[in-house]
């Protein structure tokens, strides 16, 4: 029969030490004595324990000093202190020391049973934990040596590709303007097509860096005014809507708890999307405000805009997601996902309803 645990058994009095063994051994315990704490700490150094049982008062070397012992070569191991009647407090203040518990002698079987039960499951607990924060300071470091991945790719991506970018744009931008006489005019297209395309692909890069330092940009939370917020962000916007149409309803806005940089970037992307998809639309109509559900402050951005099939919503937040062709509507399909990101990090969450054709709502909760 497997034993349940393999226990140290720690008394000076031999008599009572071999018929403590012997009685465990009956109920499969694997059992091991001393008779003296020297002994019973040079047995340990060779063995492996779940439970160190050891005597209160012992010649040399006494219970506590015993199991101070053990406990710094096994922090998982489990004491308990085996002590008479006249020493109960002596016990308690043992376990302030390590001791789990104490068990009185003379012995009763149907006390310690229980006792030795507890030991087993607190012993067990420790080795979990132990295990659960190897396991952590495991993912930890391989989280820190990610974060220096994706720190290196950035920085490649920000110095390796946007200089070749730079070079297109530039050198095509200075054929088409010095040498457009030289030129056919489908050539002189193809040269405007390569300046669109190349200064999209630094937009991306521009939003892939963003992205991606979201991973790794510390949270700084303190009270945000997000009605001031909004009106600035408006006002940054104002170009989006010269010469349009276009209907700005701003409701009541209450304070929220965030990261002001980040909550900015989640309005500039919401609002940017709102002006664009509007663009079609005789007047625009574009609201910004919050309702309370259960407690929460729902802040959205609504517009009467393109919209879209609300079946594909999930996909909405994901990078590169689009729903509309790049001839339709300019951009990355990286936005949303930064949005997403954000708010995420805030604890919160975000989701969207739509109709294609009759615009779009943007609902999210900080925290």
């Amino acid at each position: 029969m497997m034993s349940l645990a393999r226990i140290l058994i720690v008394d000076d009095e031999v008599a009572q030490m071999t018929a403590l063994c012997e009685t465990l051994r009956d109920h499969s315990y694997e059992t091991v004595g001393a008779t003296r704490g020297e002994a019973a700490l040079a047995i340990l150094r060779d063995r492996g324990f779940d439970l160190i049982l050891t005597d209160l008062m012992m010649p040399e070397m006494d219970g506590i000093a015993v199991l101070k012992a053990a406990l710094e070569m096994d922090p998982e191991l489990v004491g308990i202190i085996m002590t008479g009647e006249g020493t109960i407090s002596t016990a308690v203040a043992a376990m302030k020391t390590g001791a789990l518990d104490y068990i009185l002698k003379p012995f009763k079987v149907s006390v310690i049973l229980p006792v030795l039960s507890r030991a087993l499951a607190v012993r067990r607990l420790r080795i979990e934990n132990a295990e659960l924060t190897k396991s952590l300071l495991q993912r930890t470091a391989e989280l820190e040596a990610a974060n220096k991945d994706l720190e290196a790719f950035s920085h490649s991506v920000s110095h390796d590709l946007r200089g070749p970018l730079r070079g297109i744009n530039g050198f095509s931008a200075i054929l088409l303007e010095d040498h457009a006489a030289e030129l056919s005019p489908d050539a002189r297209q193809l040269l405007t097509t390569v300046i669109g395309t190349a200064k999209q692909m630094n937009g991306l890069i521009e939003d892939l860096l963003r992205f991606s330092r979201l991973g790794t940009q510390s949270l700084s939370k303190k009270p945000v005014n997000v009605a001031n917020l909004v009106h600035e962000v408006l006002d940054e916007l104002g170009g989006d809507r010269e010469g349009r149409q276009v209907e700005i309803q701003v409701g009541d806005l209450p304070d929220c708890l965030g990261d002001r940089a980040l909550i900015k970037q989640v309005f500039v992307n919401l609002l940017s999307n709102a002006f664009k998809f509007t663009g079609h639309r005789e007047k625009a109509v574009i609201e910004i405000g919050c309702a309370e559900d259960h407690g929460s402050n729902v802040y959205f951005v609504r517009d009467n805009g393109a919209g879209f099939d609300v079946s594909r919503a999930k996909q909405l937040f994901g990078v590169f997601q689009r729903f509309h062709s790049q001839h339709e509507f300019e951009g990355t399909g990286v936005g949303l996902s930064i949005v997403q990101r954000i708010v995420a990090r805030h604890g919160g969450r975000i989701w969207a309803e739509a109709q294609v054709e009759k615009g779009a709502v943007f609902h999210f909760i900080l925290n």
